[in-house]
């Protein structure tokens, strides 16, 4: 008897924590963004050091404190591909996944259109968070997403190389 009710006590244990961690993961650590009318959105001229901000409007994001990549966003423009073209690309973007509750984010359907050239990816910021830098997909119908990338700098910081003298000190925590 003793083992039997030991092996439930286990396997419900296991269970409990297994759901716990997909709810922590999945849902538990994102929170919406407070949209800020002409800050949201912002796309980085060839050449600029500071981003500039874009019309845009049907603005959602969401983000967590856990990780510096896990912000997404989803908005509208009226922008055209003549307008764009003074912004700097970005060159072969991969779109991160969000959340299935996150409905207005597809990372399959925007990588899609952006090896189709439906859409076009630009930097929004570089080191918005040390070694990650904003994307900004817009497609030709003016839907847009946002995603944060890990740039060279912080492939280095996170996976344990030697960042080296071409990126920035990090800063102190």
């Amino acid at each position: 008897m003793t083992g039997k009710l030991l092996a439930i006590i286990l396997v419900l244990s296991a269970v409990v924590a297994g759901v716990g961690m997909y709810y922590l993961q999945v849902y538990g650590f994102y929170y919406d963004v407070e949209p800020q009318p002409g800050q949201d959105v912002s796309l980085l001229a060839e050449g600029a050091v500071d981003p500039q901000p874009i019309p845009y409007s049907a603005f959602q994001a969401i983000d967590a404190d856990s990780s510096p990549i896990r912000y997404r966003a989803c908005f509208e423009t009226d922008l055209t591909a003549q307008d764009l073209a003074t912004f700097q690309r970005v060159e072969n973007p991969e779109p991160l996944t969000a959340p299935g509750w996150f409905d207005c984010y597809d990372a399959v359907a925007i990588a899609e259109a952006l090896r189709s050239g439906q859409a076009q990816a630009f930097m929004g910021a570089k080191n918005i968070h040390y070694g990650v830098d904003r994307v900004v997909a817009i497609t030709t119908d003016g839907k847009g997403y946002v995603w944060h990338a890990l740039n060279n700098c912080g492939e280095k910081a996170y996976d344990g190389t030697v960042v080296g003298e071409e990126c920035p000190p990090r800063p102190e925590s």
